[in-house]
């Protein structure tokens, strides 16, 4: 299966957050099928980049399709991958298909259902922390490989944010069990 090119994410960060519903995402040949995404912009009160470049954020600004991984409350690793400069994609849940056992290990859960459900979750079952922040997407240890069908994805509101909530930039697949949170929708595509 072919993997995806960088250049899938030099483009708007709302469709490149609808192109991953459904996209294989692995890190050291674990993981599964992308099924919710959040995007963010540098022009959103959300977004870490709202207020420009910063050590933090730093990875935000570099190149289309590398790695932003920061901690979230201190306490969380997220990943998101970066398209248009100040712009990325916040991977918030995947169906986990590849290397449960290894997934269960991390987590110290062995329900499907609970080892990527959310941002922490997956980072933690997939081993991403900061030493993958501003790595490569295309490249090891990474692998994402594109959908290989149209998949229904829900819109809808963003959650654990503050400012901005009412963007409708949470996208999922419909009817997936392996959400972080129930999708309250808004649009469908």
């Amino acid at each position: 299966m072919e993997a995806l090119a960088s250049s899938l994410f030099e483009r708007d960060v709302e469709a490149v957050a609808r192109a991953l519903i459904g996209a294989i995402l692995l890190v050291d040949r674990v993981g599964g099928m992308i099924v919710e995404t959040e995007a963010y912009d540098a022009s959103d009160p959300a977004s870490h980049c709202f207020r420009g470049p910063t050590s933090r954020n730093a990875s935000m600004f570099g190149p289309a399709g590398h790695a932003y991984v920061y901690r979230s409350h201190g306490l969380h690793w997220c990943l998101n991958i970066v398209c248009l400069p100040g712009s990325g994609v916040l991977i918030r849940a995947l169906e986990p298909t590849v290397g449960l056992a290894r997934m269960a290990e991390r987590r110290g859960v062995s329900e499907p259902r609970l080892l990527c459900s959310g941002p922490g979750r997956l980072c933690q079952a997939l081993g991403i922390n900061r030493r993958l922040d501003g790595h490569p997407i295309d490249r090891p240890p990474f692998e994402l490989r594109p959908r290989t069908r149209p998949v229904p994805i829900d819109a809808g509101p963003r959650v654990g944010i503050s400012k901005g909530v009412e963007t409708p930039w949470r996208f999922s697949l419909n009817g997936s069990r392996f959400l972080s949170r129930p999708m309250a929708t808004s649009a469908s595509g």
